[in-house]
């Protein structure tokens, strides 16, 4: 008798206690289930908020989809430093720079449509642009050659990153800023007396004077020279992004000022 009744003691100790487990869990359901635990819950599983305002989630996928100049420059956080030219400097983001022609014979589709970095590209390619000084090897000799260009110019921004520590894009924005003439002269005839004056140069005149001033002195550079093109051309954008007179388009332009100042 004795031996029944511890059992049953036991048995009825096993049966609170597994009561009280159940008791235990069904309130801990309940507390979780709570308005207050429910917010709690929610706002740890939201991702977090930085300073600017992004989650790093957003941040993580605005990495991944931003459109970088050959995968590898940035053209966020881009300036043009003269308001003048803002309009005028394509700063778009591309790829690979290359439109196939779309905005030729529409008026200003080149401003509009096509990256600043396509324009220099495609002024290294337009023939009779610089004076043929070594036999056989004119000025378009890389005519029609655009995959070679693109080449050139990957290898010539890696040079500037390398020597500047900046974005090459921005480098040479501040070239085609500090190359831009601001004046020039024109010719005027009247009753068969011609004579030079000065006028003010239009902004989208300002840029393709600058880039073709930049492309003029990078690759006149390369005749007799033991430099490579690419090395040239770095170079003289550099020297131009500083407003140094070691850039032949920075001569140029001043030179051009200083004649349209004496023809006032």
């Amino acid at each position: 008798m004795a031996k029944k009744k511890s059992s049953t003691e036991m048995d009825t100790k096993k049966e609170t206690m597994e009561e009280k487990q159940v008791d235990s869990e069904i309130q801990e359901k309940e507390e979780e289930l709570k308005p207050e635990k429910l917010d709690e819950a929610l706002d740890a599983s939201e991702p977090e908020e930085e300073e600017d305002g992004t989650s790093r989630d957003e941040k993580s996928k605005k990495k991944s989809t931003e459109i970088k100049l050959f995968n590898r420059w940035s053209f966020e956080s881009l300036e043009v430093p003269d308001p003048s030219l803002e309009r005028y400097i394509n700063l778009n983001p591309v790829i690979i720079p290359h439109s196939g022609g779309k905005h030729e014979h529409k008026r200003f589709w080149k401003t509009l449509h096509v990256s600043f970095v396509e324009r220099f590209i495609n002024k290294i390619l337009a023939p009779g642009l610089v004076r043929r000084r070594i036999k056989g090897r004119g000025s378009a000799w890389n005519a029609g050659k655009k995959q070679k260009i693109l080449g050139i110019i990957q290898n010539a921004f890696t040079i500037i990153e390398q020597k500047t520590g900046d974005n090459p894009l921005q480098v040479l924005i501040d070239a085609i800023v500090n190359a831009a003439p601001r004046e020039e002269t024109t010719k005027i005839s009247l009753g068969g007396i011609s004579y030079q004056t000065a006028v003010d140069i239009a902004p989208q005149r300002r840029v393709d004077l600058a880039i073709r001033l930049l492309v003029q002195g990078a690759v006149g550079q390369t005749y007799n020279s033991l430099k490579t093109i690419d090395e040239c051309i770095a170079n003289e954008i550099i020297y131009a992004a500083r407003n140094d007179q070691n850039s032949r388009a920075i001569k140029r332009k001043d030179e051009m000022e200083r004649i349209a100042i004496s023809a006032r």
